[in-house]
């Protein structure tokens, strides 16, 4: 038997917060200039969704430790930079969550302190604050499933009874593992197909959010 939903668990960068254009521009140009080559869609199937340390990783194995950290403490410096110049919540995001009645929560893969930084920008902190859970708190980050379980439980909610609302192919698969439902943005960077699969729903327009939920 279908449990109804009782939580909705939102990925923050390009669920909440318009960023991850910024963030794959900030790549695109690291990668320039560190000897990375890498268009917009190879940092969206490379990067998008992943940690930092993930991300980390993949740059450590491609151009050694020591650029890797340099790449991380540049993309901190101006992804900051760019998010205090640019950054503005999803479209469509601020009337779904009024509209929303159910409990909420937020589960990315950012640090706590990006978070803060990006949700205090839009105005959008409070609105979870204390609901707020990072891939620093659990062991494996996304596409494993350590991070909604982690929030589920935190919250108090069996994981069959939770949505996720997601917007890269890590973020539903580490839905799909946790044995939750979810909700595929793509009104972002990541294509529509690339969301698609079981317990899924695909969907461009963040407004449409409230009467999905409410057909779950």
């Amino acid at each position: 038997m279908i449990k109804p939903i009782e939580l909705v668990i939102f990925d923050c960068d390009g669920v909440l917060v318009d960023s991850e254009r910024i963030a794959a521009r900030v790549q695109v140009a690291l990668g320039a200039e560190l000897g990375w080559p890498l268009t917009e869609d190879e940092v969206v199937d490379r990067f998008i969704g992943r940690s930092h340390a993930a991300i980390q990783e993949q740059v450590a194995d491609r151009l050694g430790e020591e650029t890797a950290a340099i790449w991380a403490a540049r993309f901190e410096e101006l992804h900051r930079e760019a998010v205090d110049a640019d950054l503005a919540p999803v479209d469509g995001l601020p009337e779904a969550l009024d509209a929303l009645t159910l409990p909420t929560c937020v589960a990315s893969s950012g640090s706590h302190d990006k978070m803060r930084h990006t949700l205090g920008r839009t105005g959008l902190y409070e609105r979870f604050a204390g609901r707020i859970y990072s891939s620093s708190e659990v062991s494996r980050g996304k596409p494993a499933p350590d991070l909604f379980l982690h929030a589920a439980r935190r919250m108090g909610v069996d994981p069959a009874a939770c949505v996720v609302v997601e917007d890269s192919r890590p973020g539903v698969h580490a839905a799909r593992a946790a044995g939750m439902r979810s909700l595929g943005y793509a009104g972002g960077l990541t294509p529509a197909e690339r969301l698609e699969g079981q317990d899924t729903t695909v969907f461009h327009d963040m407004r449409e959010l409230p009467v999905l939920i409410a057909r779950m």
